[in-house]
């Protein structure tokens, strides 16, 4: 008897063309439609009638019944209209055609860029993620360790799945590395203070001879984030500022990362090139000027910042 009504419906809706024709054609609409964890396909049927998409929810039911595919309905969210028909909403639910969108973290963003940039694409609030990798100058949070690349995420994903998708790639693109705390934040420096591959590596030369003999590292950078902003030149009373980030007061290396930095500045501070500099600035262009003696570096600085 039930397999006779199945049977019944099912051919009801194929003339009816309940299941083969849109519910609507004129509509320019678009649906974001949801499949949560362990709805049944009745309720999914349900919520399609409900949201509009399709006219008569046994329709869906019976299809999907009948195609072998009820078990198989995907979790997710889904951009549907009702120009579309219940073999291609069921097509998409079954082969899990999620929305998906592309996310991209540039190297040297830190967590402050990282927030808003969440923020203001509309994932997640800039707060939501500093509440699991922690905030911006705390030297146990995971800055650092977010690596830039580009992401492409499903619609709605997790925010803890997000960041294990980071953490996750700096794991495999740094595999074969011998990676420390103080690489990345060496790493760190490099990437906020200079451009070039090469430049990255006699600057981090230049960290780890400062930091061999005890010389303060004196890195803009770290000012740049503690003030939570990068300008390209910094007052004297900027430098003063009380932070353990504070690379002109405090010698050695500052508690954390100042950013995400990208593989190239990693393995220039893995491997520093060798060099006669103790100092170096950086232009309003973005060039690198390096000096031998405090002498010449001085002389760069009145040159350059007039």
């Amino acid at each position: 008897m039930k397999k006779y009504i199945i049977i019944t419906i099912l051919i009801l809706g194929i003339l009816t063309g309940g299941i083969f024709t849109p519910k609507d054609f004129n509509s320019k609409e678009e649906v974001i439609f949801q499949i949560e964890k362990g709805q049944s396909s009745k309720e999914i049927a349900l919520n399609l009638k409900k949201e509009g998409l399709i006219r008569w929810e046994p329709f869906f039911r019976i299809y999907v019944l009948t195609r072998g595919i009820a078990g198989k309905l995907q979790t997710g969210y889904y951009l549907l209209s009702p120009l579309m028909n219940i073999p291609e909403i069921a097509r998409k639910f079954s082969e899990g055609e999620v929305i998906k969108e592309k996310i991209t973290i540039i190297e040297g963003w830190n967590l402050r860029n990282i927030g808003f940039y969440f923020e203001n694409k509309g994932i997640y609030q800039a707060e939501e993620l500093w509440e699991l990798v922690g905030f911006p100058l705390d030297s146990q949070s995971q800055e650092g360790y977010l690596f830039p690349d580009t992401y492409e995420i499903t619609y709605g994903m997790e925010l803890e799945k997000i960041i294990e998708t980071m953490t996750n790639n700096f794991s495999k693109k740094t595999a074969d590395l011998k990676i420390t705390s103080e690489i990345i934040i060496v790493a760190s420096l490099l990437e906020k203070e200079v451009r070039t591959k090469e430049d990255k590596e006699i600057a981090s030369g230049i960290f780890w001879k400062r930091l061999e003999i005890a010389k303060p590292l004196e890195s803009c950078a770290t000012i740049a984030y503690i003030k939570g902003e990068d300008l390209w030149r910094y007052s004297y009373q900027d430098t003063r500022i009380e932070s353990p980030y504070n690379t002109y007061l405090n010698l050695g290396l500052p508690p954390g990362p100042i950013c995400n930095p990208g593989l190239e500045s990693i393995l220039a501070a893995l491997y520093p090139k060798s060099s006669d500099y103790w100092y170096y600035l950086s232009t309003p262009e973005g060039e690198t000027i390096f000096s031998k003696t405090l002498e010449e570096h001085n002389y760069a600085k009145a040159k350059y910042f007039k």
